[in-house]
């Protein structure tokens, strides 16, 4: 964990938090009267079995979408006073993501991949961070292939170079090795937990696999759209 990471702070926090959506005739609530907050540094799982709200969740707390009801403060920021632009400036500046689905830009090298959020964000030395980002995971050889060209496994590391590489303050993980077979899920997760020590990241990470939500500090058990307590 790095020096600077304050375990008295709170990088994240979430009152009363619901999300409704039209449905039909009627509304159809996914979210109801969520209250947490994550510290700096913490290492948070959130569980729940398929349908409870885990993505939805994710995605509010990512300024990605805007609650029904209740707030997320990032980092002192209330994001639904924010307008969609500083909700993006905000998320380029706290915010690494790691999805199932990994999202790589299919027309960009795996070097490229990873360089785009650093070059949106004004970095004079994206090449270099990114080479370095890639060599840690694993992928020193594999700068200038093209997604396509690389296993699910490899993907995924680009992923994670490229969510680490901006520095983040807040790692958030949907499901990151849900795509994966068991090997190279467990690799790609040690990953995770070895670069998120090492940057002093905080991380969310959405899990149905209770052993990886174990080795979090904390787990969020959602059911039916509200926290167990």
């Amino acid at each position: 964990m790095s020096k600077d990471s304050n375990s008295d702070t709170a990088v994240i926090e979430v009152a009363g938090l619901g999300k409704e959506v039209a449905s039909g005739d009627g509304r159809l609530t996914i979210l109801h009267q969520i209250s947490f907050r994550v510290m700096a540094g913490e290492a948070v799982a959130i569980v729940g079995a398929s349908g409870s709200g885990k993505s939805t969740l994710l995605g509010l707390l990512a300024g990605l979408d805007l609650p029904s009801a209740g707030s997320v403060v990032l980092a002192g920021q209330d994001l639904s006073l924010l307008d969609e632009d500083a909700r993006a400036a905000l998320r380029g500046r706290l915010l690494g993501f790691v999805f199932q689905s990994f999202l790589l830009l299919p027309t960009l090298t795996a070097l490229e991949n990873v360089m785009l959020p650093l070059e949106l964000a004004g970095a004079g030395d994206a090449s270099r961070v990114a080479r370095e980002a890639l060599l840690r995971v694993g992928l020193g050889e594999r700068l200038r292939h093209y997604p396509k060209h690389l296993s699910g496994g490899e993907q995924q590391r680009v992923a994670l170079a490229r969510a680490f590489a901006v520095g983040p303050r807040l790692l958030l993980a949907d499901e990151p090795t849900g795509n994966l077979d068991a090997e190279t899920g467990s690799q790609v997760i040690d990953l995770i937990f070895a670069m998120n020590a090492e940057q002093g990241t905080t991380l969310i990470l959405v899990t149905h696999d209770e052993a990886l939500a174990a080795r979090c500090h904390r787990v969020l058990r959602l059911a039916g759209g509200r926290l167990e307590s």
